[in-house]
């Protein structure tokens, strides 16, 4: 099947493959309900994890959990195999990491409030123009008073800072008016009872946690349970934007690699860009170009190319359609793109083609070693080597209880924050007395295998080239050291030195680094 500079898609007139090099050029997998289309993304996943690619893709409808079982060999598999000629295919798990945003199907995801920054969190909780306003200036002051924003507890306390001294904030920001500060605390209440301040605070997620290799040189496959997710759909495209901006932000340049440094797939696609405002189109446009000189490739999956805006869908260059039915002018419409967006077949149709195929089949055109569009190509994909279908809960814990990050997201730290310096002032002001500040240590981190050594912020190199074993022993969770009595410059200056997303008192002045989609630098 595939070699080790490609990914073996299927047959068609000729056997079609990914070259690696050119799979950071992004790449689109469509088609209707039911066509294909989670097969061939686990075909993807598969080989990106041979190639020792680590994948993070979101897992809505619980089914790529089964990349951590081996497939059972059943009759059509049998056939699909015999059709496309291959020989060599055998049923494999992979090294999967579940991952989950409320914490109940696997590890505690988190991002800080200040990472997620004003204008991907306005967009998280539906605010218009006016209170993403108010929450610009919030962070602009958190910012110069030297307060972290870790979680939800602390942009309430700000929230009710800004309102109580709005007068003395107006006259060097802007209006901030009482309706708006209102509007914001309700749109937070309704985050809070969807479950999404689970989401906010510390630990928050490493990104070399997720570019990991198994023992044998597999990436690994990092799947997000967004079955729950999904129901909060807002939610849902917020998160993967900020990880994908976070992903921008910290990776170093590379430029074209023999393979990416991390593929990410982004199921539902529609999500991402439904009722999004052109500026946040405009910076998600941006991203998708240059990330993948950062090493990174995005693939889409959604049911039609009409999804995804005209600018975005420019730079997908591998692209694989699986079935689309046209029942509907718009259904039209979308068969017209898909035949529009490939290089032309002369032996066949394809806008006839791509409503004709069966399940399993797909138009495909993939990039060729200098980056050209293949003629497009009716081709039998593959069937994945993993269990097509769901997990049992006892197997996803028994991947859980080998996973190279166990204990180190499953236990929140709380430390002094924006929340707890406004509390420390309140109360010094009802006592008369001066308010001090306590140490604010940062959660104890790692290195793998270390066994108890703190382990060091995210580091610049290209990928990891640690590897966990699978099974190993459990890692402890983190613990707060104690604190000590300090200046609140001392416990920023220690804060910074433990945080990526925090340079408050760094040498270049204060700042708090937030992301291309979400960043207010203050120089």
């Amino acid at each position: 099947m595939s070699d080790s500079s490609s990914i073996f898609l299927g047959k068609g007139e000729a056997p079609q493959s990914l070259k690696l090099s050119v799979a950071n050029r992004h790449g689109l997998i469509a088609g209707a309900t039911g066509t294909g289309k989670t097969a061939t993304l686990r075909v993807l996943a598969e080989g990106f994890s041979r190639a020792g690619v680590p994948v993070f893709a979101a897992d809505i409808k619980g089914d790529l959990a089964g990349l951590c079982q081996p497939a059972e060999l059943k009759p059509f598999i049998t056939e699909r195999l015999e059709k496309i000629g291959v020989t060599d295919w055998k049923p494999t798990a992979h090294p999967v990491v579940f991952w989950d945003l409320f914490g109940e199907l696997g590890h505690q995801l988190r991002a800080t409030v200040s990472e997620m920054g004003p204008t991907l969190l306005a967009r998280m909780l539906q605010l218009n123009d006016t209170q993403e306003g108010v929450l610009n200036i919030l962070f602009r002051v958190a910012d110069e008073q030297g307060m972290l924003l870790l979680d939800l507890k602390d942009l309430r306390a700000m929230l009710v800072n800004i309102g109580e001294n709005a007068e003395k904030y107006t006259m060097q920001f802007g209006n901030i008016a009482a309706a708006s500060i209102g509007a914001i605390q309700r749109s937070l209440l309704t985050l809070e009872n969807q479950g999404g301040d689970a989401f906010f605070g510390e630990p928050a997620l490493k990104l070399e946690d997720l570019l990991i290799a198994d023992e044998q040189g597999r990436g690994a496959i990092h799947v997000l349970a967004a079955e729950k997710l999904f129901g909060s759909p807002m939610l849902y495209a917020t998160f993967l934007l900020w990880l994908l901006s976070e992903l921008y932000e910290q990776l170093p340049e590379v430029g074209d690699l023999d393979k990416p440094k991390l593929v990410f797939f982004f199921d539902e696609a529609h999500l991402l860009f439904d009722d999004a405002p052109k500026a946040l189109l405009d910076q998600v446009q941006q991203v998708v170009r240059l990330i993948r000189s950062k090493g990174v490739g995005v693939y889409f999956i959604t049911q039609s190319p009409l999804d995804i805006p005209d600018n975005v869908l420019g730079q997908l260059g591998n692209k694989v359609q699986h079935a689309l039915r046209a029942f509907t002018p718009k259904d039209r419409k979308s068969v017209k793109a898909v035949a529009d967006n490939f290089r032309e077949n002369p032996k066949f149709k394809a806008s006839d083609a791509v409503q004709e195929m069966a399940v399993g089949e797909a138009l495909v055109s993939t990039l060729d070693a200098k980056g050209i569009p293949s003629i497009v190509d009716r081709v039998l994909i593959v069937p994945p080597t993993c269990r097509m279908g769901a997990i049992s809960p006892d197997e996803r814990a028994a991947v859980m209880a080998m996973s190279p990050v166990k204990g180190v997201y499953d236990k929140a730290i709380d430390r002094e924050s924006a929340y707890e310096i406004l509390m420390g002032r309140a109360q010094a002001a009802s006592d008369g007395a001066a308010p001090t500040t306590k140490a604010s240590p940062g959660p104890a981190r790692r290195t793998w295998g270390s066994g108890g050594a703190e382990r060091a912020p995210v580091p610049q190199e290209p990928r990891r080239t640690q590897t966990y074993p699978m099974p190993q022993a459990p890692r402890e969770a983190p613990q707060p050291r104690a604190s000590s009595r300090q200046t609140m410059g001392e416990a920023v200056a220690k804060s910074a030195a433990r945080s990526v997303t925090s340079a408050i008192g760094s040498s270049i002045g204060r700042a708090l680094v937030r992301g291309v989609l979400g960043s207010l630098l203050k120089r």
